[in-house]
Formats: C-alpha cells, sequence, structure tokens
C-alpha cells in the first residue's frame, strides 16, 4: 500500500499514561515489528512554537519547509498560524494546498527557476529574495510586480552548516549596487533578509547582522526605496537540551536598538528548531560482527563490536553526510550495570561508507535488539531514499489529549484528523505494509454478480465490505 510521506493519515491521541518510548517500546516489542520507524510529537511542535512566541514576541516564524516537508508538521504550523520559507514551486504548492494564504509565505530562494518565478506571480507569492543582479533581471522580465528582498551574506564563526559560501551578497559591497540596479529596472525592493548559518553556534553574530541591516535600510531610502521587512533567517538549534533563549535575548535587543519602528515587519525562517526534537527513530539490530582488538589503555586483548542496523546514510541518516549532526543510539532495552564495550553503528546497504556512528560505547546486544535515536525531525526524511532496496522509514504521528483538544478544530486540521482509543494496539496495526508495490485496498462496498455453471444468466448478486476481526490463535 502506498502512504503518502510514510505516515499514518491521522495522529494518535496519548492517554496520560503514554509518551513517545512507551509508544516505541510498544512497537518494537509486539513480536510483528522489525523494520525502522518513527514517532513523531506533535505537541513538541506546539510546545516549540510557544517558546518561540514568547522568546522573540517581534518575530513572526516563517518555517523552512525544506527543512522537513511532512503534511502533518505544515498542518501543525498552519494551523497555529505560522508562515512559511518556501523554496521552490512545489513547497509553494504543498503550503498553498493547505489553504495558506500566498501572503504568509516568502519564496526566499535567491537563484529561482525561471519557471518557479512564473509560477510564484501566477500564484499570488509576491515576496522573494535575491543576492545577484541576473535574478533582477529574470524577476524584471518574469515577475516585474514582486515584492523583492535583498539577502545579504553575515556568517557565523560556528555553525553546523554554513551557507555563505552560495548565498548573500556583500552588505557594503555588492548590496548598493545591486539596489541601484534594482531602482534603475523600476523593482520595489521592501527589505533585507540574512542567514547567519544553519545549527548557529555564534549567537551574536545576529546583532552583527541587524546591524548591517540598518545601515541598508538607511542607504536604500536615500534611493527612494521604503523597506517595511526584515528577515532574520534561519540558524535556530531545536534539539533536546538546547535552547534559544540567548539567540532571543540578543536579536530582542538588536531590534530595540536598530529598528525600534513597530512598523518594520520582522520575520524568522526556522527549520530545525520547530521539528528536530519532535521526531525520534526506532532502528532494529540485524546483524553484528564481533572483531579482536586492543583495549586503547591497557593494551589488552578486547573485542569491539560492529551493530549492523536498518537504516543508514542514504535512508535517514544522510544528516550525518549533509548535515554535519552527532547521532547517538540509545539501547530501547533496559542494561543494568552492564559492561560497556567499543561499538560502532552499522547501516543496512552494501557501501563501506554507511557508516552511522564511527566510535561509541554500549553493553552487549544482540540480534533483535533496538537502538533509538532521538532529535531525528530535521534533514532526514526529506534527502532519505530507498538505495539498495531498503524502505524509508514509517511514521507515526501522535500527541497527548492537550494538544488535540488544542488543535482538532484549527483548519487545516479538523477531528478527522485525529483518532482516539488503544493508541498502542491502533499503531500496530499493519505497520510491515510492503510500501514499494504500488497496490491499494477497493473502496468498499462493491456489489458483484456470479453466473451459474454453465451458459446461464447472471442471478446472484454479492455485496463486499470489510469487517473488523479479532485477533487469530494459532
Amino acid at each position: 500500500m502506498k502512504i503518502s510521506n510514510f505516515e499514518d493519515e491521522r495522529v494518535h491521541v496519548l492517554d496520560a499514561n503514554s509518551s513517545v518510548w512507551s509508544v516505541i517500546r510498544d512497537i518494537a516489542e509486539s513480536g510483528t515489528q522489525e523494520e525502522a520507524f518513527y514517532v513523531c510529537d506533535i505537541g513538541d511542535i506546539v510546545r516549540k512554537h510557544k517558546i518561540w512566541k514568547s522568546a522573540m514576541p517581534r518575530v513572526e516564524p516563517h518555517y523552512a519547509v525544506k527543512c522537513n516537508d511532512s503534511l502533518t508538521v505544515l498542518e501543525v504550523l498552519a494551523a497555529l498560524g505560522a508562515g512559511f520559507d518556501c523554496a521552490s514551486k512545489t513547497e509553494i504548492n504543498k503550503v498553498l494546498s493547505l489553504g495558506v494564504d500566498p501572503n504568509r509565505i516568502i519564496f526566499a530562494n535567491p537563484a529561482k527557476p525561471l519557471s518557479h518565478i512564473r509560477h510564484a506571480g501566477d500564484v499570488g507569492v509576491n515576496t522573494m529574495t535575491f543576492d545577484n543582479e541576473v535574478e533582477l533581471h529574470k524577476v524584471k522580465r518574469l515577475f516585474p510586480d514582486a515584492k523583492m528582498v535583498i539577502r545579504i551574506r553575515c556568517d557565523a564563526e560556528i555553525a553546523q552548516c554554513q551557507l555563505g559560501m552560495k548565498f548573500g551578497c556583500d552588505p557594503e559591497t555588492e548590496a548598493p549596487h545591486l539596489l541601484q540596479v534594482a531602482r534603475d529596472l523600476g523593482i520595489d525592493v521592501v527589505g533585507i533578509s540574512f542567514h547567519v548559518g544553519s545549527g548557529c553556534r555564534d549567537p551574536p553574530v545576529f546583532r552583527k547582522a541587524i546591524a548591517a541591516s540598518r545601515k541598508l535600510f538607511d542607504y536604500a531610502a536615500s534611493l527612494g526605496f521604503h523597506f517595511s521587512l526584515l528577515d532574520l533567517g534561519g540558524g535556530y538549534p531545536g534539539g533536546h537540551g538546547t535552547s534559544i533563549s540567548e539567540i532571543a535575548e540578543i536579536v530582542n535587543m538588536a531590534l530595540d536598538d536598530y529598528f525600534p519602528d513597530p512598523s518594520v515587519h520582522i520575520i524568522a525562517e526556522p527549520g530545525r528548531f520547530y521539528v528536530s526534537s519532535a521526531y525520534t527513530l526506532a532502528c532494529n539490530i540485524h546483524s553484528i560482527r564481533a572483531v579482536g582488538t586492543k583495549d586503547a589503555v591497557t593494551g589488552n586483548p578486547t573485542t569491539h563490536y560492529m551493530y549492523y542496523i536498518n537504516d543508514g546514510v542514504y535512508g535517514s541518516f544522510n544528516c550525518v553526510l549533509y548535515d554535519h549532526q552527532h547521532v547517538v543510539g540509545i539501547p530501547l532495552k533496559e542494561f543494568s550495570h552492564s559492561k560497556l564495550y567499543s561499538s560502532s553503528i552499522w547501516g543496512p546497504t552494501c557501501d563501506g561508507l554507511d557508516q552511522v556512528v564511527e566510535q561509541t560505547l554500549l553493553p552487549e546486544m544482540q540480534v533483535g535488539d533496538w537502538l533509538v535515536f532521538e532529535d531525528m525531525g530535521a534533514y532526514t526524511l526529506p534527502v532519505a531514499s530507498p538505495f539498495n532496496g531498503f524502505p524509508i522509514p514509517k511514521v507515526h504521528v501522535v500527541a497527548d489529549e492537550n494538544v488535540w483538544m488544542l488543535l482538532k478544530d484549527i483548519l487545516p486540521l479538523t477531528e478527522d484528523h485525529f483518532v482516539i482509543g488503544n493508541i498502542p494496539a491502533s499503531l500496530k496495526k499493519g505497520m510491515d505494509v510492503n510500501r514499494d508495490e504500488d497496490w491499494s485496498l477497493p473502496i468498499l462496498p462493491i456489489t458483484i454478480t456470479l453466473p451459474l455453471c454453465g451458459d446461464g444468466p447472471l442471478i446472484q448478486e454479492h455485496v463486499l465490505e470489510y469487517v473488523d476481526v479479532g485477533p487469530i490463535n494459532h
């Protein structure tokens, strides 16, 4: 059965005694599950939104769709009133399909294909970024009424992924020239954006970027522009144990100092902040290789264990290669006072590059045991592939009762998005359905007619319907 985004169609509402880890344990220990799977807690996304609005009340979040384009994630954020940062016409269409107003979207790709610019104009997504002269000429020809935002470069010294080498013009040397070109072309430039780097660990860089933006706001005014938008970009951490409080303090103070005018619209493009900790991945150990080695300290003989799991760097753990993420495998089974051994974790493919963790300490584990990886919601599933025939893990979406009560009547979410009941049991139904085959169950009821043996007329009608059955006892 084909399952869109490999997600359950509905959000499973957990009772007060359940949690993400208890759901993982119930699924893993059901005896019917071997493939890797995710549990996504949309309550975590709701909590992140509350944190954002409290920490930076002036800054309107525009979720970076590229980070995780799950339909459920987009529906939740749309219901919460967030805006969206889209990088392509496909992302734009996905957001618009939820009923989101085009004015809540910024087309934040400074280098856009021609057809994508035309499409943005056709669907009313007017605000888009640029950082080069060629882009201005493209927009002049294809969408002259666009509201353009000049993207400047201001790189964090420490960031998980640097972006300045690809995007952003120099605010002092290149930006003034681009604004002059835009004025001569009659293009409406309405503001400034920057991106200090994804997963920023240099909070003071935000003040530097905001200060540079102020200078450019003033220069633009001398050319006759009336800037009204400042886009703070991304870079906000979202994993367990991280906080945006230091960044928020710096941003709020810088906005007070450089942009006290409340008429200036302030937005940002958080991605991993919203989804990183919402997704937890469970992987099954299917093979183990024990390698004799020597202890690095004592020199005594010891054993290094190589654990092979059913997801790897061509699947969910592409984040290790492309997002520079450090992942930690946590045994699902409790090992009390067990000796820890030098270990490594490997993906399922036949590529030697498919190494998830190079070195870690784990108790001696067995085939069939599970390793759990937290903070797997950002830049994982959107980039995953079924290389070597290994499937992309299915996502089971959960929420607690408070989140259900909050969201169930806020469009685009409705009561039909949620299912109430014995959650572990409902999650375990059909988890190992083969998603590689392009088939789906027919729509019932179906009425069929059966002939008599021989050449007689059609005389019997049978109505086929699905029925619920209890467990089969062997």
